[in-house]
């Protein structure tokens, strides 16, 4: 996508050649800065203070983490450790081990000598498949959207809502519940898009509004509790999120908050789409409510709020009485009955273990899943 103008990922590599540079999302809406990784810790800290945040981000800053290691010392143990550091930083994003895996099988199938050159190469393919998924679900997303304008009169605009942010800055570009959106947008469909806040760090406010107006997408901010009302009165005509870990039965864990909107949806007959990406797909599990663990983070993150003041001074402040306890889970797990459809990179499917099985079964497979 573009910042201004100028085409931009969310993470690349340096001219040097082995250093990492990311965009530092802590720092939206009100700073544009980018964070130079030089070391496995400085990915291990990006992803796990969110300066990287977005299954397929993660993936892939995991991915340059492990080159950085393969950089320092390409030899085992230390590899190991390096596998496990990063993977203890986010449990629930599924992107993050699967990355890992695919960077460590890369790692161990070649000698010391001609593992580093091996890991950069294969980080850079885990990026480039990340773009191509994502443009394939906006071409199959658009096809929703293109089938939902055609029936409206004089034009009027389609109305969608999304969740937290799983735009282009959660992945390595044109994002997965965006990039329809914006493929709709630049075919000259009219759409408008409801972005939820997303308390508590407000991805949506920050981060989904920052990128949509960069794009000239017509958008508004609204509280994460307007959706259900917007729905009754029919100004939401569907709803695309994202995914941080889909079962293999088709049970979708994303940002807390998501389930509200699902079953807001089911109540009012607003289709419910999920943009997959397949490496999000986790064979081993079932029951997403059993199995799936939920990410807990600093209770600061719900008392404390950060914003520019009206003399221009970025400032954080306590927004709760002093004393009083919060609690942070970051997640939550919407069944696979409330989605309406799984929007992939192979088409659009039903949310059931007979379609994952059927649309992605056979590449798991060769891949030896």
């Amino acid at each position: 996508m573009k910042v201004d103008g100028v085409p931009t990922r969310t993470i690349w590599l340096e001219p040097d050649g082995w250093a990492v540079r990311i965009i530092d999302q802590t720092r939206f809406p009100h700073r544009f800065e980018t964070v130079r990784l030089e070391t496995v810790e400085d990915a291990a800290r990006a992803i796990r203070d969110m300066q990287v945040r977005g299954a397929p981000l993660i993936g892939a800053t995991a991915a340059y983490g492990m080159c950085l290691a393969a950089y320092a010392d390409p030899a085992e143990p230390w590899l190991t450790d390096c596998h496990e550091l990063l993977l203890s930083t986010r449990p629930t994003a599924v992107n993050l081990r699967w990355a890992l895996g695919e960077m460590m099988l890369t790692l161990r199938r070649h000698s010391l000598r001609d593992r580093t050159t091996a890991a950069y190469a294969r980080a850079a393919a885990l990026c480039d498949e990340d773009v191509e998924i994502n443009r394939a679900i906006g071409r199959n997303g658009l096809a929703l959207i293109a089938e939902i304008a055609a029936a409206k009169a004089d034009g009027a605009p389609v109305n969608i809502l999304t969740h937290c942010n799983a735009g282009w800055l959660a992945t390595v570009d044109w994002g997965t519940a965006t990039a329809p959106i914006y493929m709709a947008h630049d075919a000259g469909l009219n759409v408008h898009v409801w972005v939820d806040e997303t308390r508590p760090r407000n991805q949506g406010a920050a981060l989904t509004a920052w990128e949509l107006g960069r794009h000239g997408v017509p958008h508004t901010v609204i509280p994460d509790n307007t959706g259900g009302h917007l729905m009754q009165h029919g100004l939401v005509d569907m709803v695309i999120v994202g995914t941080d870990r889909t079962t293999a039965s088709g049970d979708v864990c994303n940002k807390i908050g998501t389930y509200l909107k699902a079953l807001a949806a089911q109540d009012n007959g607003v289709p419910f789409y999920v943009a997959l990406p397949s490496p999000t797909i986790d064979f081993t599990i079932a029951d997403g409510l059993a199995e799936i663990p939920i990410e807990q983070r600093a209770p600061e993150e719900v008392t404390r709020i950060t914003g520019r003041t009206a003399s221009g001074r970025i400032e954080t402040v306590t927004i709760v009485p002093e004393g009083s306890p919060a609690a942070n889970y970051a997640f939550d797990v919407t069944p696979a009955r409330l989605v309406t459809g799984l929007i992939t990179e192979r088409g659009v499917i039903r949310a059931s273990r007979e379609a994952i099985e059927e649309t992605f079964g056979a590449a798991r497979r060769e891949a030896g899943a």
